[in-house]
This record gives structure tokens, C-alpha cells and sequence, in this order.
């Protein structure tokens, strides 16, 4: 399945990027292989996550040992990531 990111998760990609580069440098490469690999997760199996509560037709799936979740949905043909949020703000809103 193709996975495309919408312009919200282009914002917080890069939030991801810069927590761990300049506030948590040492868990960088740990991150981004967890993020690798709930990628590929959801490429091949996109129904992992959770339904959200808060919107119909998305779903939520943490990415491994680090505050941050996936928010996305399927389509026919492709995974949409909507969001990549850091799950210590106030995200729910």
C-alpha cells in the first residue's frame, strides 16, 4: 500500500525530526528506526492502529518507545497520514 503524507504531517515530520536532533540527539537513530518500522508496519497491515474516538474513519497506532503517534486513514489505495503528533500536548483538541 502507498503511503502519502498530507501537509499537516509534513509539519510535524519535521517536529519529529528536530526533537530528536536537537533536544534528544541520542535517541535519534533509535526514533527514526522506530518510525521506519511503524511505517512498514502500516504498509502491510494498515488496520493495525486503534479507531480514533474523535474522528470516524481514522485510526491512531503509537510509534514504539517514543511520545509520538501516527493518526491516519486508508483508502482504496493508499494510507494518508493526517497527522504525527506528539502525544504529551494537548493533541485531542
Amino acid at each position: 500500500m502507498r503511503i502519502v503524507f498530507l501537509p499537516a504531517s509534513r509539519a510535524d515530520l519535521r517536529w519529529f525530526h528536530r526533537y530528536y536532533t536537537d533536544i534528544f540527539p541520542d535517541g535519534h537513530k533509535r526514533a527514526t528506526d522506530q518510525f521506519d518500522l511503524t511505517l512498514e508496519t502500516l504498509r502491510t497491515n494498515p488496520n493495525i492502529g486503534k479507531s480514533s474516538e474523535i474522528h470516524q474513519g481514522v485510526r491512531e497506532l503509537p510509534i514504539a518507545r517514543t511520545p509520538f503517534m501516527v493518526i491516519y486513514r486508508t483508502t482504496t489505495n493508499r494510507l494518508e497520514i493526517l497527522r504525527i503528533l506528539d502525544t504529551r500536548s494537548d493533541w485531542k483538541r
